[in-house]
């Protein structure tokens, strides 16, 4: 790989989200250059990142990024040094029926793209398209390093390598960055540091488990271990929240309703500290979806009480029809992007695969050993090390048997979806549907119903 012309191949690069983060964030970057194919089955999507992403670059970078929106996946993945995946299996439609046909069972989930009914008929969705997605890449960039941003995280991930087990791809998420800034915001609080003084990046951690589902077991800031310090936190805050880490995930501009439907108090996390002693590693809207529904999902109020909401769909097709409006802005000239650094880490992994420094960060991949009591092959996020074309997960201890507990049922889950979509069972499909301890407060007939129902309105049962 030359860094001087690097192609990176962009699977849904008429994004809006993932894809104006990194244009954004190759804004800033002096050392690498190169080409980026944006592929989208909607076209005019990426012809419009396109014409935002190189103006973008003309100003701030002198064009050392070229971005083509490519009409080609063929085309745009042939001799690729990376691959980029940042898709919505299906559309906002789907989502809907996701998050909202099981409400009417008293069925309520906080996301609805990882776990529980709407994760699951998620997955079935985009099983296929990676399996495809897989094959491309097998044919036309074998040997590319693939990143996946799309959810649910660790069964798309799996998919890649279940169809090319030769693929070299991983899974990258940031919500255990969010909690490293809660960790820091931890020692300030206890006057161990001055206020916003403390980089996320100088929290040392080990972490394990599933996306979403992250556990740390190991914390520390210069020579201080963080575990009784955060103890003291959350004796602290574990009733009234703290709100300075309420998110908006990936925001470019403060909204209100996005930081309502997005942010958190963080209750949740301290709550599991408190029951099991590690520290939980993700935002409380994907931790609560994980846990026994009666414990914070039990209603919208439910969810209200522990300091986060329930994300209406209507919300996600509303936004989406603004960024359209800031898109048509942006590629017309009448509004400038101004460039932001995220804290995003794909481009700092990029440059440690090309040799140009190695890296330690949380990352997904297929369990080769490195959490010693989940399933074999199951895609799980511990920390790694990246370097020049290589990648080390590193091992980690067995989880305390009270989070073994949680958290293997979803990795069987994950196991089982994959196996029922490989080999087009649709009735393997409802059997790990019926084992999610969300539906599970219903009876079997209601379960049957509610997964033909979701299935029906999704396109769901063909897995073709």
């Amino acid at each position: 790989m030359n860094k001087d012309d690097i192609k990176i191949c962009y699977i849904g690069g008429g994004s809006r989200n993932w894809a104006w983060v990194l244009m954004q964030d190759l804004a800033f970057e002096k050392e690498i250059s190169g080409t980026i194919e944006l592929y989208d089955i909607k076209h005019e999507d990426a012809l419009t990142n396109e014409v935002i992403a190189n103006r973008l670059m003309e100003k701030h970078n002198k064009g050392r990024w070229r971005f083509r929106a490519n009409p080609s996946l063929e085309s745009a993945l042939n001799g690729s040094d990376f691959v980029i995946i940042s898709i919505l299996p299906g559309d906002f439609e789907e989502m809907s029926v996701d998050v909202h046909a099981p409400e009417k069972y008293g069925i309520y989930q906080s996301v609805g793209d990882t776990i529980g009914p709407g994760g699951i008929m998620r997955a079935l969705r985009a099983i296929p398209q990676f399996r495809q997605i897989a094959r491309e890449i097998k044919k036309n960039a074998p040997c590319a390093w693939v990143i996946n941003y799309t959810n649910p995280m660790s069964i798309c991930t799996h998919a890649l390598y279940k169809e090319f087990p030769a693929i070299k791809a991983f899974g990258c998420c940031h919500e255990v960055f969010h909690t490293q800034k809660l960790l820091a915001a931890a020692l300030e609080d206890a006057g161990l540091a001055p206020r916003d003084s403390i980089k996320r990046e100088e929290i040392k951690i080990n972490v394990s488990g599933l996306n979403h589902f992250t556990w740390i077991d190991k914390a520390s800031w210069n020579d201080i271990d963080i575990f009784p310090v955060y103890k003291i936190f959350t004796d602290k805050y574990a009733e009234r929240g703290f709100k300075k880490t309420a998110v908006a995930d990936n925001a470019q501009e403060d909204d209100p309703q996005r930081s309502k439907f997005f942010g958190s108090s963080d209750r949740v996390k301290m709550d599991l500290f408190r029951r099991y002693g590690l520290i939980a590693a993700a935002g409380d809207r994907h931790l609560a979806e994980f846990c026994p529904h009666s414990w914070y999902l039990s209603s919208p109020q439910n969810a209200e009480s522990w300091g986060f909401s329930l994300t209406p769909v209507s919300w996600r097709i509303k936004d989406r029809e603004n960024l359209k409006q800031k898109a048509a802005a942006y590629r017309s000239g009448e509004r400038e992007m101004i460039p932001v650094r995220s804290d995003e880490e794909g481009i700092k992994i990029i440059k440690s695969l090309m040799g140009l420094g190695d890296l330690i960060t949380n990352v997904n991949l297929p369990n080769s050993g490195q959490m010693p009591d989940m399933p074999r092959e199951v895609v799980v996020e511990t920390n790694a090390v990246f370097s020049r074309d290589s990648i080390q997960p590193c091992l980690t201890q067995a989880l305390p048997s009270g989070i073994k507990a949680l958290v293997m049922p979803h990795a069987l889950c994950y196991e089982g979806l994959i196996e029922a979509v490989f080999e087009e069972d649709t009735e393997k499909a409802f059997q790990v549907f019926s084992h999610d301890s969300a539906v599970q407060k219903l009876p079997l007939r209601g379960i049957r119903e509610l997964f033909r129902e979701m299935c029906e309105r999704t396109g769901v049962g063909k897995f073709s």
